[in-house]
């Protein structure tokens, strides 16, 4: 479930762009001399005007009757979308590497040693049932040193770190990627515009994928893509926001969670719920990593009278929903969650249409918040 807005941001030349915030626009009469530029500062006219557009925008609300359908057909204005659209409507994310490194190759066993490093001398949690996945092993003495596998791969470290990498192992019975060591999940992976690019570049053998989305039609898209490895993949139907439904993991397993484009997709009042459930995935240390719609960014600029839904919050031609978010608003639904910050920034770009010569202002959201790690037991 991903916006079925324009995303993301264009590749260079070489097929990869820089980080934003890189590429600044000093001399107006050059705009059309590239397809986009960062941080681009607004005029104060230039913001209140956007600020009345979105006003004027809001005064005609959707009817309470139509709320309803598009909250409770969800799922089937997301499975119309891809059925219509299949996978041709996205591209790749060049950008996904550069601004999360995390997903690359070389991060994974960095992040555990980072995260031991940093926690020498935190508990080792203990292994119990988790509401959130299949049944564990309750006692601890149960937990092996290869409940996660790789019994032939040697890490570069002294005894010491080898032993609390084994203690950080979840204590599971088998599930879908119990064998590895870095677990990442995608929620609203839509047809695997972020997946497959992980899966093609990271070839750590100890790294397993999990992705999901609230339409089965893209996840059938998935799971019929020839990148698809069972073996290296997990793609299943879910709903983020059905509280009663599990997911194949279990709690404090995941090193990453990823949502781009996709918590914008939710009712406001049920975000909060569904990132505080999210967090309970992650191990201590794991991150969350999110991209989504800015206030004022083009496409809430575009609704016309009749379009929203609540403050901030619209419904496209198709069904589908959006909403628009500010720094504090995201601030909020992690720390309340329990999450620590790491990055919370606005991408402010101009994308530039050289062939048609139109300038489109497009602001996103781009943030990192980590669960804390173990408190420390003392010297």
């Amino acid at each position: 479930m991903a916006g079925s807005a324009a995303e993301g941001a264009p590749a260079e030349a070489g097929g990869k762009r820089p980080q934003f915030g890189s590429r600044f626009l000093s001399d107006p009469a050059r705009v059309f001399h590239h397809n986009a530029w960062d941080n681009v500062e607004w005029s104060e006219e230039q913001a209140a005007a956007a600020e009345r557009k979105v006003r004027e925008n809001g005064t005609q609300r959707v009817c309470q009757e139509k709320q309803v359908d598009y909250e409770i057909n969800a799922h089937k204005y997301w499975d119309d979308f891809y059925k219509i659209h299949e996978n041709r409507f996205f591209k790749d994310r060049h950008w996904l590497f550069t601004e999360f490194p995390e997903l690359a190759p070389s991060q994974n066993q960095n992040h555990l040693m980072d995260l031991i490093s940093e926690n020498k001398r935190s508990e080792v949690p203990e292994c119990r049932r988790s509401e959130d996945g299949p049944g564990l092993i309750a006692e601890q003495h149960k937990c092996s040193s290869n409940s996660l596998g790789h019994k032939t791969q040697t890490l570069p470290v002294d005894e010491n770190v080898t032993q609390k990498l084994s203690d950080l192992k979840i204590c599971a019975n088998e599930f879908p990627g119990s064998s590895a060591t870095y677990r990442i999940l995608e929620v609203g992976c839509g047809v695997g515009n972020t997946v497959f690019p992980i899966l093609q570049t990271n070839n750590d053998p100890g790294l397993f994928v999990y992705c999901c989305d609230f339409s089965s039609a893209a996840v059938e898209l998935v799971k019929t893509n020839s990148a698809y490895d069972p073996s290296r993949c997990f793609a299943f139907v879910h709903d983020l926001c059905d509280e009663d439904k599990s997911y194949p993991f279990p709690r404090d397993s995941l090193d990453v969670i990823i949502l781009i484009f996709v918590l914008s997709a939710v009712v406001p009042d049920k975000m909060q719920k569904a990132i505080s459930r999210l967090s309970r995935l992650l191990k201590p240390g794991g991150m969350m990593l999110l991209r989504d719609y800015g206030r004022y960014d083009m496409a809430q600029l575009r609704f016309k009278k009749g379009q929203c839904l609540s403050e901030n919050f619209y419904v496209r031609g198709d069904g589908t929903r959006v909403y628009f978010f500010t720094q504090d608003e995201l601030d909020t639904l992690f720390s309340t969650a329990g999450l620590e910050r790491v990055q919370n920034l606005v991408d402010r770009r101009l994308q530039v249409n050289r062939g048609k010569q139109l300038a489109m202002y497009r602001v996103w959201i781009q943030c990192k918040y980590r669960k804390p790690l173990l408190p420390s037991t003392g010297s």
